[in-house]
């Protein structure tokens, strides 16, 4: 077996690599030492790799209501898990749709997808329609329908179906398939890096929503993780921040506010940190779209 001679570009490569690693886990590790600091030890010496007192206070005080953190955790999986799948069905046929030569109205339908990504009908008649047209309040299509079809994505997926010779159509059609069947079982299977990479982003907007529970949601057993969680660090904020009463200040100088938020990143963050390895090596390959043409 032969062995490959010492090169200093290679290590040196090697060590950037491993240079920036560490930059990016240090702040995980320091998020997650301050989620089990004391309050008094974030206050008077910041932020550390290690924490000086080892405490379980803040998530004691998340789980208190813990039968709402696992229901608002349902919650945001149903949505994630039901809006990746629907958004990536809506917006991978749409690409599709607009990499079809043969489609005599391709461009035009481009150019209306462009124009979405340009403008928008504003806040005010977007709450209007959602609300009283498509009668989404208080239910979970309202966290999952707004954001299904996102312009972006669908170019994205769309220059990497244009990427594919076209005689795979052409083959196909002479052996009877329709469009559905070309675009579902040959398609859809050659396109498997792309549609990674781009789940993995819907994934990670469905997962960090809180906006769209705060607008069209106002049932407890409705709301998602990050909504609810918001509103307990709202309302920590709130009563650390009251002094009506000599009471309630005594109490909430209690709350270890700082911890709290370090230990409300730890919760959320751990079902997209399990996803990222499954997709990994999809997701590499689906960065590199329009980057080399066959």
């Amino acid at each position: 077996m032969s062995i490959r001679p010492f090169s200093i570009g290679r290590w040196t490569v090697a060590a950037l690599v491993a240079l920036f690693s560490l930059a990016c886990l240090f702040p995980f590790l320091m998020v997650v030492s301050g989620s089990l600091s004391t309050e008094k030890d974030i206050v008077d010496h910041g932020y550390a790799l290690l924490p000086r007192h080892l405490t379980l206070d803040s998530y004691r005080i998340l789980f208190l209501g813990s039968n709402r953190i696992v229901d608002a955790y349902g919650i945001s999986v149903t949505v994630t898990v039901v809006g990746t799948i629907l958004s990536l069905v809506v917006t991978s046929m749409g690409a599709y749709v607009m990499a079809r030569r043969s489609f005599k109205y391709r461009n035009i339908l481009s150019i209306y997808v462009i124009v979405t990504m340009l403008f928008n009908g504003g806040l005010v008649p977007w709450y209007i329609i959602c609300v009283r047209y498509l009668d989404l309040k208080d239910t979970l299509w309202a966290m999952i329908l707004p954001p299904l079809a996102n312009a972006f994505n669908m170019f994205l997926i769309r220059n990497f179906m244009l990427s594919m010779p076209e005689d795979l159509h052409e083959s196909a059609k002479m052996d009877g398939a329709g469009e559905f069947r070309i675009y579902w079982q040959l398609i859809v299977p050659l396109a498997k890096p792309v549609l990674a990479t781009v789940g993995l982003f819907v994934a990670l907007g469905y997962w960090n929503d809180w906006f769209l529970g705060l607008m069209f949601v106002d049932k407890q057993e409705l709301q998602p993780l990050q909504l609810l969680l918001r509103t307990l660090i709202s309302n920590v904020e709130f009563l650390k921040s009251s002094s009506n009463a000599a009471a309630m200040q005594r109490i909430s100088n209690q709350i270890p506010s700082e911890s709290m938020k370090m230990a409300l990143t730890v919760v959320t963050i751990g079902p997209i940190v399990f996803l990222y390895p499954f997709l990994q090596r999809y997701f590499v390959q689906g960065l590199m779209v329009g980057a080399v043409k066959g």
